[in-house]
């Protein structure tokens, strides 16, 4: 039999590491983080512990490796969406929460996960270091964008730490309001615009 080329070998990892996550992803939302074990990551991934323990430390190193794959889709997702105005125009801090809102989803099952998650962090110090450090990258990266998107609006960001602190409790605060629920229409409309008050307060210029 001949020997697994060096191609071969990084995509099957890459395979059993996509497995691993949307099977563990699974079992935190069934089980709860703080419940869940690698043996029932691997039973539902189809894998040994062995396999876990070559890609994986341990269940925190394996959720911090979800959150960074889920944050890279949002902001590719947004990317796209900044992108989208360029060729629709965009007049008022309105048009850009409503390119703005549509672009960030809201899921119950990763809700319930990093929401356990992030109380379990709570509780250790160097974890919530490290998930400190990955928003605050997550929010880096994404002002650009939205402060280019203002600035076609005449509108300047004087605090962009400040900006992105705060479009995040936004996010989150009325993330919960709008997953209990989801059939309700004037909690989506407030939740848009407490974000233009946001946008407008934490920005300078003429244009709202």
């Amino acid at each position: 039999m001949p020997a697994p080329t060096a191609g071969r070998v990084p995509r099957r990892r890459a395979e059993t590491r996509r497995r691993l996550l949307e099977a563990a992803l699974l079992v935190f939302a069934e089980e709860g983080f703080g419940r869940s074990t690698v043996e029932q990551v691997c039973e539902r991934a189809g894998y040994t512990r062995g396999a876990f323990y070559s890609n994986f430390a341990s269940l925190d190193e394996l959720f911090l490796a979800m959150w960074e794959r889920r944050s890279a889709e949002l902001i590719a997702g947004l990317r796209t969406a900044f992108e989208r105005t360029e060729a629709q125009g965009v007049r008022t801090v309105r048009d850009v929460v409503e390119y703005l809102l549509p672009a960030i989803p809201m899921d119950d099952v990763w809700y319930r996960v990093s929401a356990e998650f992030t109380t379990h962090a709570l509780r250790h110090p160097t974890l919530r270091q490290v998930m400190t450090a990955r928003e605050e990258a997550i929010a880096g990266a994404l002002m650009p964008f939205l402060e280019g998107l203002l600035a076609r609006i005449g509108r300047t960001v004087p605090d962009r730490v400040a900006l992105g602190q705060a479009l995040i409790a936004v996010h989150d605060g009325t993330m919960v309001q709008c997953l209990m629920e989801p059939d309700n229409p004037r909690i989506r409309q407030r939740r848009a615009e407490l974000a233009m008050h946001v946008l407008t307060a934490y920005s300078e210029g003429d244009r709202e």
